[in-house]
């Protein structure tokens, strides 16, 4: 059995990474360059967009990150992170792949849908994804089933994301459940991994 992982430790890769530490299965992780080696032929016969996270298991290849994440909560259920209520699972997965984080880029770059055109993007507005969010993170600990799941690890980084860097707004249910999973001793190996990996990119210069 193999697992690669090919990422950027300044990429959504970093969500695939905690995936594979809670995962538990020995993997590669394979670090690539936004200019060079992620257009290079051979990686682009893997992803032709040209982008990481990008997983290959034994010859499988899974792009998009929450693909990659739900992939691999699929594919090695004794880590306990596919509960039984899947509808829930792939709901808040694709929420987030979704609503959540078209409504945050678009606001990130200063996208301002009009009223009268909420209709023609997913999310309907800001405000409606954040309360949307803000709604089911007060009424239940977990968003899939009674523990911690892919669909925690997934949106909860991007919540920890948006808190971090200002994106999001500082709403108690939101700061309560990222306290809830950002010292899985799973996350601070990959954070660690990662973040020794862009210290010696830094250095390389």
């Amino acid at each position: 059995m193999t697992l690669t992982l090919y990422t950027h430790p300044m990429s959504r890769g970093r969500m695939a990474r905690w995936m594979l530490e809670e995962v538990g299965q020995p993997y590669e992780a394979v670090y690539l360059d936004y200019a060079t080696t992620m257009k290079a032929p051979d990686f682009l016969a893997l992803n032709p967009m040209g982008k990481v996270p990008t997983l290959v298991h034994d010859g499988r290849v899974v792009t998009e990150c929450a693909a990659v994440i739900t992939y691999l909560a699929d594919a090695f259920p004794q880590a306990g992170l596919m509960p039984e209520d899947r509808g829930s699972l792939f709901r808040w997965m694709f929420f987030g792949a979704g609503p959540f984080e078209a409504a945050i880029t678009d606001k990130a770059l200063g996208v301002a849908v009009p009223p009268e055109k909420s209709g023609f993007v997913g999310y309907g507005s800001l405000d409606r994804v954040l309360g949307t969010l803000d709604a089911v993170l007060s009424s239940r600990e977990w968003l899939a089933g009674d523990g911690f799941s892919a669909a925690d690890l997934y949106l909860g980084s991007q919540i920890g994301y948006g808190l971090h860097f200002g994106t999001l707004p500082a709403k108690p249910a939101f700061t309560a459940y990222w306290d809830r999973i950002k010292d899985r001793p799973a996350r601070l190996r990959a954070v660690a991994l990662d973040d020794a990996e862009l210290a010696r990119m830094k250095q390389n210069g």
